[in-house]
């Protein structure tokens, strides 16, 4: 093709519009102001968004799925855009015309523990991935951000303009599944609404998993720092039927045909309980506003698993159910990280400890003003020796996040480090309190 002054070779041309884009984007964002106008902008039912992270330990790609409008927007009208800075990837809507960003929300994944286990550094892997935000009046571009393990700042992974007239955005009805409403408080526009599904519970076990549902709402409302903001909360218990009971378990050569193919044994630990199927976990929550997924595994077994703004999930009939999913739920809702580092896991290198965490429960002290520091007493050493003398008492204890060296939790036990705590410390409450308000502001 010839060439002349007047035309930029195309890989040139594209770097200079990404550079001009970000620019635009680091603008917007600082100019935005907390609130965007929801009438404005959006309607309130819901873009989904589906698409596929793949790669292995050393790459990583998006690839675009589908899109779907889906009939209810279970989010806030009042905070759109995250304030948190949670997560290790975000998703984040941008006006086409003005730049101005819309809509974001941290998250993370399964694909991203994948990433550190051996398995990743022989094979290329996929999960598939959903993104969900009002639907927009106006064409957005849509963009998914990696958080760099090297440089702890946000990279782009993938973007492409939605236009909300797109005949490609799929409008079919969704699926009916009966659901009912378990807590009532109010319009699910300030309120954090929350979906248990069902899983492994056939259509003739339909009363038992109501009664779970409500059992783990009732307990859920009666741990701080819930209990004293159970007025913000709706639970909806959604009726999804299995063809049979129960689940799989690869490890004991079981193998269920369930809803969302849940299945023990992630990374061959035995107690680890998650579901691939993240299209059929997010069809059926379509029946309801909500906020937050948690799937209601009908087994006795021990286990569970969850993951910010994602899904989580947990079992209902062994004797510590109760306590795995509260577990589950601080990491998907209030984006918490387990404080043990003792317990076997089966990935590395989660964290740079050159950087803060980005959850609020854990600090490589780099940052440590950043985050509980000012719910420590003067008198209490920092760090802070495990010692008795010190049980019961906020301070920086080394040892949390999977590692025992160089990372330091909030106290010597909590809920997000053992089932023995008697309940959440000081910063996961704090960090849980912020995040009911974030989705509850009128």
């Amino acid at each position: 093709m010839k060439r002349n002054n007047l035309v930029l070779p195309v890989t040139q041309a594209w770097v200079i519009l990404t550079f001009i884009f970000c620019i635009s984007q680091a603008r917007a964002q600082e100019g935005n102001p907390a609130g965007t106008d929801f009438n404005t902008w959006f309607i309130s039912k819901t873009l989904r968004v589906d698409y596929l992270l793949a790669g292995d330990s050393r790459s990583e790609v998006a690839y675009f799925v589908q899109m779907k409008e889906e009939p209810n927007w279970g989010g806030p009208h009042k905070n759109l855009t995250d304030p948190f800075g949670y997560g290790t990837y975000r998703y984040s809507a941008y006006d086409s015309a003005t730049k101005k960003l819309l809509f974001s929300r941290g998250f993370s994944t399964l694909f991203q523990e994948w990433k550190g286990t051996a398995e990743a550094k022989k094979i290329k892997r996929s999960w598939p991935m959903t993104a969900v935000m009002p639907f927009p009046k106006n064409t957005i571009r849509f963009v998914i951000e990696k958080r760099s393990y090297e440089t702890n700042e946000f990279e782009l992974l993938f973007d492409r303009f939605i236009n909300p007239s797109d005949y490609f955005i799929s409008r079919e009805a969704i699926h009916p599944v009966r659901f009912t409403k378990i807590k009532d408080s109010g319009d699910p526009q300030n309120h954090v609404d929350v979906a248990f599904l069902a899983e492994g519970y056939t259509s003739m076990e339909m009363d038992k998993f109501r009664a779970d549902a409500k059992r783990l709402c009732d307990y859920f409302m009666s741990v701080e720092p819930y209990a004293g903001n159970s007025g913000y909360f709706n639970f909806y218990a959604i009726e999804s039927p299995s063809d049979e009971s129960g689940v799989t378990i690869p490890g004991k050569d079981i193998f269920v045909n369930t809803n969302i193919h849940s299945s023990f044994y992630t990374f061959d630990m035995d107690r680890y309980l998650t579901t691939s199927d993240t299209k059929s976990v997010y069809d059926i929550a379509a029946n309801v506003p909500y906020d937050i997924i948690f799937v209601l595994v009908n087994s006795k077994r021990y286990g569970g698993g969850g993951f910010y703004n994602h899904y989580g999930e947990g079992t209902v009939d062994h004797q510590l159910s109760n306590i795995v999913a509260i577990h589950e739920f601080g990491h998907e809702f209030a984006g918490l990280a387990d404080e043990y580092y003792t317990s076997e896991i089966t990935y590395s290198d989660y964290y740079n400890l050159k950087f803060e965490p980005w959850e609020p429960n854990v600090t490589t002290n780099v940052k440590f003003e950043s985050k509980w520091k000012s719910l420590v007493a003067g008198k209490t050493p920092i760090p802070t020796p495990r010692e008795d003398q010190f049980k019961g008492v906020t301070g920086m204890f080394e040892g949390g996040g999977y590692l025992s060296k160089g990372i330091y939790s909030p106290m010597m036990d909590c809920r997000m480090k053992s089932n023995e705590a008697p309940g959440f410390c000081p910063a996961c409450r704090e960090a849980i309190r912020k995040m009911i308000m974030f989705y509850s502001e009128k």
